[in-house]
């Protein structure tokens, strides 16, 4: 009898400790709302083909990073979050963040995953994060509307006089049809969509590992003023001054826009939502030519002071697997894995060819203060660009935020 007892003792003693090994292999995961159409999807496959598992919860896009600050600050965060890109960098300078260098560089592709969502991730020398999922800025152009204006439909511009020239037939077919479409008050998608003018015109937005801003240049003032002379000759329709990114994608979907820089989730949309839409996919090209795009999408981090490494790099390389970029890229995410990516997408729209490239020279501006110099509704890209666009004193307005968006780096360093 003693020695069951001792067995009994020693059986549940066993039970507990496996039970506890489960539980340490259940793990938290946060992804903001934007990646609903694919993060599901993606988690659930995973946990259907590993012992480690992991607990999605889907955060609303506007919640997102003051909700991990504060469980950050206050112990409570998830294990792993998937975070826009651009704030990878300033949870690195907070020390929320997990240093993943060892595990990137220990991945055999660690050379072909996005350089800009690396980059991003990278902090003083550190990697913190690594991509997850990604989207890339494209032009699109409307073939029926270049039909009907003499335009050939097959024939995507490869500069801005060709862009203006195009806009301007399509423009003149009347009525509610205009050439051009952007969202003039949103600094976040017009960072997505105008910083590509400037960098494939050989300029930049942040240089000397984003401590410089450089945004009174000849390459910005020229971006600037291709834009307004559209604006001035009617091309962009009057709603677009006050569009604070509401209609960065209906603008284009009514069939009434001839030309739109956008993001390539875009294409996606468009397919499934607007069969009717006929359109073309081409690179957002520089003054004379070149090309140039801005990776977006989300980071994949882990949560500091957990010993979860060992997990991450299970989930990591199962999202690297043609599985799990497939996975993505079926959901509207664009493939971070460039070796592979062309396999990723094969069975999409071929449209998204084009997008795969843009996303393979795809840059992003990364300073811990990104938020407060181009995302932010006061912040000087966002005011800069509303009053250059649309407003008289360009020169005035540009200087203005040379020094603002200086200033606010120089207190982050």
């Amino acid at each position: 009898m003693k020695m069951l007892r001792v067995m009994a003792v020693a059986a549940t003693t066993l039970v507990a400790l496996s039970s506890t090994a489960l539980a340490e292999q259940k793990l938290t995961m946060w992804a903001r709302s934007a990646s609903e159409a694919f993060m599901p999807t993606l988690i659930k496959a995973f946990n259907e083909s590993h012992e480690t598992q992991i607990e999605l919860q889907i955060v609303p896009n506007t919640e997102m990073v003051q909700k991990y600050a504060t469980a950050a600050a206050g112990g409570s965060a998830p294990d792993f979050v998937s975070l826009d890109l651009v704030y990878a960098a300033a949870f690195a300078k907070s020390g929320a963040l997990e240093d993943l260098t060892d595990l990137a560089k220990g991945l055999p592709y660690f050379d072909k995953l996005s350089k800009a969502h690396v980059g991003t991730g990278t902090y003083e020398g550190r990697i913190y994060a690594l991509p997850m999922s990604a989207d890339a800025s494209v032009l699109l152009w409307n073939k029926k509307l270049f039909r009907q204006a003499g335009l050939d439909p097959e024939k995507a511009p490869t500069t801005w006089a060709e862009i203006e020239a195009d806009a301007a037939k399509v423009n003149a077919l009347g009525g509610d049809i205009k050439g051009f479409y952007f969202s003039g008050a949103c600094g976040g998608c017009n960072a997505f969509t105008f910083m590509p003018l400037i960098w494939a015109s050989g300029g930049d937005i942040l240089v000397d590992d984003g401590k410089r801003a450089t945004i009174d240049t000849p390459q910005m003032h020229d971006a600037i003023n291709f834009y307004r002379d559209m604006v001035a000759k009617g091309f962009v329709p009057e709603s677009a001054k006050t569009d604070s990114g509401k209609n960065f994608f209906g603008g284009f979907a009514t069939d009434k826009i001839g030309l739109s820089p956008i993001g390539a989730f875009a294409i996606g949309n468009l397919v499934k939502n607007y069969p009717s839409v006929e359109f073309g996919v081409t690179f957002i090209p520089g003054k004379d030519g070149g090309k140039a795009s801005f990776a977006g999408g989300d980071d994949f981090v882990v949560t500091a002071g957990r010993d979860n490494l060992k997990a991450a790099k299970e989930f990591l390389e199962f999202v690297y697997s043609i599985e799990g970029q497939t996975l993505l890229a079926k959901g509207g995410s664009l493939p971070t894995r460039s070796d592979v990516a062309d396999e990723a997408i094969k069975s999409l729209d071929e449209r998204y060819k084009v997008a795969t490239e843009a996303m393979k020279i795809g840059r992003t501006p990364s300073s811990p203060v990104y938020n407060d110099i181009i995302n932010s509704s006061t912040g000087p890209w966002k005011q800069m660009l509303n009053e250059v666009f649309f407003g008289d004193d360009v020169k005035g307005s540009v200087a203005k935020a040379q020094e603002a968006m200086q200033s606010i780096l120089d207190s982050a360093n």
